[in-house]
């Protein structure tokens, strides 16, 4: 039985489907996925959930991040952390206008929950530049928080392998490309 965590990654035998794969690498079709989705999920939860009861909120709100963080972390897993820097905010603009234009198609439906109310055309405005804002806050602060941990666990494999020459040949390179910068 092969290790957790196999020296050569060749030993893996991972099948994964070629039609996720090419969809969780593109940056377009998983952004627009999850604004979508996460819209009119918000929509169904603010409209036929429980009015009263902070803890279903709470839930709902948490869940609703666990799948925006999970469709970004899906994305940005298929590439290196150099294209992490323009991906993950592209990723959140892209979201947003998504997730904008869903609220509009609601709101011209009259659908769109805004508080106890249903959102006006004149709302529109005001929640698009909320969710831009939002999201493209918290998109690259987990982008950032991710790498940091990407980075620490490669540290940490690197070192426990007894690679330190390895840690210090990336350390050294990365400076020096830094350096002539």
């Amino acid at each position: 039985m092969p290790p957790l965590f196999p020296q050569v990654t060749g030993t893996f035998k991972l099948e994964e489907p070629p039609a996720f794969r090419r969809f969780s690498m593109s940056l377009v079709g998983m952004a627009v996925v999850a604004g979508v989705v996460l819209r009119l999920f918000w929509a169904l939860v603010i409209t036929q959930g429980p009015n009263d009861s902070l803890v279903f909120a709470g839930g709902m709100f948490a869940l609703r991040l666990i799948v925006l963080f999970g469709m970004v972390t899906l994305h940005l897993g298929n590439f290196t952390l150099k294209h992490w820097v323009w991906r993950a905010p592209a990723f959140a603009a892209i979201e947003a206008v998504a997730e904008s234009v869903a609220a509009l198609v609601l709101i011209l439906l009259q659908r769109e929950p805004l508080g106890s109310a249903r959102a006006t055309m004149a709302d529109w405005p005001a929640i698009a530049s909320g969710t831009l804002f939002w999201r493209v806050t918290s998109i690259v602060a987990f982008a950032v928080l991710l790498a940091g941990v990407v980075q620490l666990v490669r540290y940490l494999l690197l070192k426990r392998a007894h690679r330190e020459r390895t840690i210090s040949a990336v350390h050294h390179d990365s400076a020096e490309q830094h350096h002539l910068k």
